[in-house]
């Protein structure tokens, strides 16, 4: 059960707001790499997952999609058992980085309960969003900052890491 509520409307109009502080704190942090950031993230990205629940959200499943490896393509293609040029031609599409990534949003995958339909075989991108508990944070603070928008986790592990700033 959910504690952080999730109105994802509210979402955007807060990481709106924070935005132009996020980036002034970011640009800090990128500078000073603090020794104990990673440590302190991850500490703060456990205590939110204890209090939210993805399957409540889902919203990065439903407004933004995964980069797609050939690994990745691999393993879902044999999942579906297609050929993986097969896979690649059905759901993805290259972006203008020239990186796979689903056709359409929401995610094919995504179910109406909010469970994904390729769990055990989701994209690595899928299984290690939403990034916050990753070494070496500080290399990802402009996803983070554009994630803030996306995921109520994000934007609550960066709103109480700024509150921790003095620990840093």
């Amino acid at each position: 059960m959910s504690h952080i509520k999730i109105d994802l409307e509210q979402l955007t109009q807060k990481a709106k707001n924070t935005e132009t502080a996020n980036k002034e704190f970011f640009a800090k942090l990128k500078k000073k790499k603090p020794k104990q950031l990673d440590s302190l993230v991850k500490t703060i990205h456990n205590e939110v997952f204890e209090d939210l629940d993805c399957l409540e959200c889902a919203n990065c499943c439903k407004s933004i999609s995964p980069m797609i490896t050939d690994k990745d393509i691999e393993r879902l293609a044999k999942q579906f058992r297609m050929k993986p040029s097969e896979f690649t031609d059905q759901y993805l599409l290259l972006d203008h980085e020239h990186d796979y990534v689903f056709k359409e949003t929401p995610c094919p995958f995504l179910l109406p309960d909010n469970y994904c339909m390729v769990y055990e075989n989701r994209p690595r991108a899928c299984r290690e969003y939403p990034h916050t508990d990753r070494k070496r944070f500080y290399q990802i603070l402009n996803i983070t900052l554009k994630n803030t928008y996306y995921c109520p986790a994000v934007f609550e592990v960066v709103d109480r890491l700024k509150k921790k700033k003095d620990q840093l």
